[in-house]
């Protein structure tokens, strides 16, 4: 892997984590649709090392709104009332919505791996991701906010974070979209979104690094992909910024209709080739 292909993914793996269009699917498909032929072993530890820039991107967006949760979490548990204070349900509610992605993770890992290797699969679970987001544009929200989350609103978006472990379903989009047939405001569940992605986000790094190759297989390129991992930290910390800003009044068209293209696309590609 060059120097330039490192830091060219790093930058889509940033713009592409937290916009609805998964930003695993273009990290598996952009070295498909230029015929890189990248070694297995590189792409793993780039995909690892990229994804801790934007895990450090999404905790430092949300610093606060983390050690305030963690904080009440504690005294909650101290004081005997783990759900009096909404930080702490908050903090509860986020645990229950990171367990269905865990278990996932764990039980179907070979299946999740083999999809990465099949562009056509890919590009069909693109065409899901546009036909979800445009049906969430299409939802009559009420309005909830996050003070009102319950177990079954934590564990219905926990179920569609597991579905976003297969490449082309979008994490954010799917997790969104379940957020928003809850009835929450779109703020809210957006800001639900990106925190359950923290604790996911640790999960798979930690679990990752145990399957890492050697040192000496990779530290002629460690270079290049630190500046990709640094990449996509700075910004994928812009993108969260711009996505929470843009939902707040605009719908998902966009993004269904750019993620419907590039299935349609790669599916075509994938038929001439």
């Amino acid at each position: 892997m060059s120097f330039i292909q490192a830091l060219f993914l790093g930058i889509v793996q940033g713009l592409t984590e937290f916009l609805p269009v998964s930003s695993s699917a273009h990290l598996a498909l952009i070295p498909y649709w230029f015929n890189w032929e990248l070694p297995e072993e590189q792409v793993f530890l780039f995909g690892v090392l990229v994804q801790m820039g934007t895990l450090i991107a999404v905790i430092l967006y949300f610093l606060k709104d983390i050690l305030k949760i963690i904080s009440a979490f504690i005294s909650g548990i101290v004081q005997k009332k783990p759900f009096e204070n909404p930080d702490a349900k908050l903090g509860w509610m986020i645990i229950l919505a990171t367990i269905p992605a865990s278990l996932a993770g764990v039980l179907i890992k070979d299946v999740v791996e083999s999809a990465f290797n099949n562009p056509r699969a890919i590009a069909i679970f693109l065409l899901i991701t546009a036909l979800m987001l445009y049906i969430a544009d299409r939802m009559q929200t009420k309005n909830r906010s996050l003070q009102e989350i319950g177990w079954k609103d934590a564990l219905a978006i926990g179920i569609a974070q597991a579905f976003a472990l297969f490449p082309g379903i979008s994490r954010s989009g799917a997790t969104i979209s379940s957020g928003l047939i809850r009835q929450f405001n779109r703020q809210d569940a957006s800001r639900f979104a990106f925190l359950i992605s923290i604790p996911v986000m640790v999960g798979a790094g930690l679990f990752s690094i145990l399957d890492l190759p050697d040192f000496d297989s990779f530290k002629s390129i460690l270079p290049a992909l630190s500046v990709a991992a640094a990449a996509a930290g700075v910004v994928g910390y812009f993108s969260i910024k711009w996505m929470l800003s843009y939902v707040r009044s605009r719908p998902f068209t966009i993004f269904s209709i750019y993620c419907a293209l590039v299935g349609i696309a790669t599916l075509a590609l994938t038929f001439i080739r």
